[in-house]
């Protein structure tokens, strides 16, 4: 019954077990996800070797961006949706739907076909050599040619959830991992293939958790609705605002990854970037573990910040900054234990490659205790409209001062200097969210009056 009647339970459900409906499928599909990534990394990493595996993590800005349009109009448009629907106006809720859909698989069609023109470049510029380029042109081929595909199935995931079925959502994302696993599975080790067919393995099994989401139409408790819209200006520039922090959060992690392998290049060479890709291939399972969390939390603030429910509202930021704090305290102890482990699973590598990521993680994995509750204030005040401050939250912490470190530090401290450059940046933007949210948090109040509503 509590399925059926779908969004409109967070109303009545006590915070703590709405955080639960949301937060454990969240959590388990993003770590599906991450694991999927994990595998695919240890996978190409065993058969086709280090420069391939540093290709592809050259390459993966582009799938990044992909991902970062349909947050950016997803997390928008479902943040609108969830505040219209906890007003109770469903017929705004559905314009906003169908807009944003279509926007987003638009204008994805025109930045891939740009992109696809002006590839050769591009891969230059995002840090590879001649012994990489071969790999990421065959991987960021495929991914500019069919990475529409991601964009609507992640948009649509993440409507799904906001219309009360996090379950769903859930299954399309381990359909996605498993056939992702499986079919990769057979193109690296029966068909022997490269890395081209691996990235067309993903976009396949991409389609397949697309036609899971499908199926939440047939449901009786569906509200969104694919149909004919009058284009609205008014709501299209207001997903654009509220989403921008989320597009701007996976721009930070190309940024990330561009900066990181340029900077390793210049210092440590194909080994330093090869090490910089195993680590970036676990760090992904803690992004992912922390955008769960994220995405648990949006529906329900989004839902309580439109219907004016301020107590529950709060309930959940605190909930969730506890959860946070917890998982990256896990994360920290975990990685200092099994480190030598963990960095082993992607294969054999020549020493200056297993050391250098070793040492590297060891640092690295700090700005996990404070990561998780950047990524719970930053979703919080998007939810409630306070967009500037979410803005600023990414800006800082994946942006500005991660850059400002990679340029100050490595002359003095070398490689140690690179590790250190993300956890200084959280580290620092969460006390300036302690400071700010002290000193303001009260302004963050009930949501304003719209147009439609």
């Amino acid at each position: 019954m509590k399925e059926q009647q779908g969004i409109h339970t967070l109303a009545t459900d006590s915070v703590g077990r709405a955080f639960l409906r949301y937060l454990v499928p969240s959590l388990l599909g993003m770590l599906l996800v991450a694991v999927n990534i994990v595998v695919d990394g240890i996978m190409v990493g065993n058969k086709l070797g280090p420069e391939a595996l540093a290709g592809i993590g050259i390459a993966s800005p582009v799938y990044t961006l992909l991902i970062a349009m349909s947050l950016w109009l997803g997390i928008g448009g479902a943040t609108l949706y969830s505040q219209a629907m906890g007003a109770g106006d469903t017929e705004r809720a559905g314009r906003i739907f169908a807009q944003s859909l279509m926007v987003i698989f638009s204008l994805t069609l025109v930045i891939g076909a740009t992109a696809f023109m002006l590839r050769e470049p591009l891969i230059y510029n995002l840090g590879a050599n001649s012994d990489t380029f071969p790999h990421a042109m065959a991987y960021i081929t495929v991914m500019l040619l069919l990475g529409f595909v991601f964009t609507v199935e992640n948009a649509l995931s993440i409507f799904v959830r906001n219309d009360g079925n996090p379950n769903l959502a859930m299954a399309a994302q381990i359909t996605f991992a498993l056939s992702n696993i499986a079919i990769n599975y057979v193109i690296l080790y029966v068909l022997e293939l490269g890395v081209a067919a691996v990235a067309t393995g993903t976009i396949i099994a991409a389609s397949l958790g697309l036609l899971v989401l499908l199926t939440h139409f047939l449901r009786k408790a569906n509200n969104l609705r694919l149909r004919r819209f009058k284009w609205d200006r008014v709501l299209f520039v207001s997903a654009i605002v509220i989403g921008f922090p989320s597009f701007l959060a996976e721009v930070g992690i190309s940024v990330f990854t561009v900066s990181h392998n340029i900077t390793l290049e210049h210092l440590a060479g194909t080994a330093g970037v090869a090490a910089f890709s195993i680590i970036s291939y676990t760090h992904s399972v803690v992004l992912m573990t922390f955008l769960g969390l994220g995405a648990a939390i949006q529906p329900l603030v989004s839902y309580y910040h439109g219907g004016e429910h301020e107590e529950r509202k709060r309930q959940t930021l605190r909930i969730a900054m506890w959860t946070a704090a917890g998982a990256g305290a896990f994360l920290l102890l975990f990685v200092q234990l099994f480190t030598p482990w963990i960095v082993g699973i992607f294969g054999d590598f020549a020493p200056a490659v297993r050391d250098t990521a070793i040492d590297g993680f060891r640092i690295f994995v700090f700005g996990y205790v404070f990561m998780g509750m950047n990524f719970v204030m930053m979703t919080y005040f998007q939810s409630v409209d306070h967009v500037r401050m979410a803005v600023w939250i990414t800006a800082a912490r994946e942006i500005i001062f991660m850059l400002i470190f990679l340029l100050a530090l490595p002359p003095v401290l070398g490689l140690v200097g690179v590790w250190l450059a993300v956890p200084l940046s959280e580290v620092i933007v969460l006390g300036m969210i302690a400071v700010y949210y002290k000193k303001y948090g009260h302004l963050v109040g009930p949501a304003p009056l719209r147009a439609g509503r």
